[in-house]
């Protein structure tokens, strides 16, 4: 086995992001369905991961920095929303939410479902649903403890994990494919425009180049060190509390308190440019770390019942961002945007769905309501909402505790 530190998996996951660059840049088929940077070159490094674990060479990372980062770019999110910005996207939100409460209720009663069918416990049902690929490894962790010493589900916790694994790697395939099917569709803004480009904001053109300097860089820096430190502070005098919130939620809510308390008071306006070049940063080497250390042989001893219903799960997830997602959202551009990134979060995470518009947004342009609505129903409301569908489940007869 070969253990890389901290200064070896921080080099790695800058080449990772450097391959993927070059592999989306050169490959047709890459570029041509919208698949991201950093799930390019995560993926690949984790099938040669996967090919030298057959002759038993092992190469393990040190992930230390994947949690910071993460929390990083959940900061940047609340350090780019503002007030006037939220209140402009309220009815877009709302409709939005509706789409993901109705993908969470699909995805449970399609897991539950074919557990049946399939001869398994219907826990098993619930843990390849909403708990893993909405809810992502954190939320699939919490009630495989949960399903194991309250319901006496065996193997629940590696199951959750594989799960959400599974969830992630196809979160960050499908948006891509997706988005381009539904561009095919509609009149894309600006496409003929022959206007002066303009900077871009927030999170839409990762590769645009902005104008910043080392001093409101380092600004900019130190709101973000504020955010995460406030927001851990914050996380931990919930934890045992009924307002107890995941520690990105917390750091996100500061970054929104920073943001427009400063603002309000007049002391301070937050620096756009800065604020998302750093988030992008913080975007890429989060996800190409969470990529490049994927261990895909945990996919691999996934039981074939198993694999047959996370399979099913993605084609739903897809079909649903075509058929729902987009024609709620209005049938236009920015809709197939929100598909892009609800295939991210509907089956992986938030930052999976950022990437998946990022990869749209810089071939065909910008969408700033996409950028508006994903993050804010990601970080704030998919985990309400996901607990009390998955409560309501529970409630069913066959989940009796015995």
């Amino acid at each position: 086995m070969i253990q890389l530190d901290f200064y070896g998996t921080l080099v790695a996951a800058s080449l990772v992001l450097l391959l993927g660059r070059g592999l989306v840049t050169r490959v047709g088929f890459l570029r041509n369905y919208n698949i991201p940077e950093p799930v390019a070159g995560g993926l690949l490094v984790a099938l040669a991961l996967l090919v030298l674990r057959t002759f038993d060479i092992e190469l393990r990372f040190d992930t230390s920095l994947q949690t910071p980062l993460m929390l990083a770019f959940f900061a940047t999110i609340g350090l780019s929303a503002d007030f006037a910005s939220l209140k402009k996207g309220g009815r877009v939100v709302g409709v939005f939410l509706l789409a993901v409460a109705g993908l969470l209720i699909v995805q449970n009663a399609m897991g539950i479902g074919l557990a049946k069918m399939l001869g398994l416990d219907p826990l098993m049902g619930l843990l390849t649903g909403s708990i893993t690929l909405s809810g992502g490894h954190g939320t699939g962790a919490a009630w495989g403890t949960v399903f194991s010493e309250k319901y006496g589900l065996a193997s629940a916790s590696e199951l959750a994990i594989a799960s959400a694994t599974f969830g992630l790697v196809l979160g960050g395939l499908i948006g891509g494919p997706v988005a381009r099917l539904l561009i095919k569709r509609v009149q894309v803004p600006g496409c003929h425009s022959q206007e002066t480009p303009q900077l871009p904001k927030g999170f839409e053109q990762p590769n645009k180049e902005r104008s910043i300097t080392p001093f409101s860089f380092i600004e900019t820096l130190a709101l973000i060190a504020v955010s995460l430190l406030a927001g851990n502070l914050l996380n931990g005098w919930l934890q045992g509390t009924a307002l107890e919130l995941p520690t990105f939620v917390c750091v996100l809510f500061v970054g929104v308190v920073l943001r427009n308390g400063l603002s309000a008071l007049g002391l301070y306006q937050v620096f756009e440019r800065e604020v998302s070049v750093l988030g992008n940063v913080s975007l890429s080497l989060f996800l190409a770390i969470a990529l490049m250390s994927l261990k895909l042989w945990d996919l691999a001893a996934l039981a074939l019942p198993i694999f047959i219903i996370l399979a099913a799960q993605a084609l739903v997830m897809a079909l649903f961002a075509i058929f729902v997602t987009f024609r709620i959202m209005g049938s236009n551009y920015d809709a197939a945007v929100l598909a892009a990134g609800h295939c991210g979060f509907g089956l992986g995470a938030t930052p999976t769905a950022i990437a998946n518009m990022q990869a749209v947004t810089q071939r065909y342009g910008p969408s700033q309501i996409a950028f508006l609505v994903v993050p804010m129903v990601g970080a704030f409301f998919i985990d309400i909402i996901n607990v009390i569908v998955i409560k309501l489940y529970l409630a069913l007869p066959f989940f009796a505790v015995a």
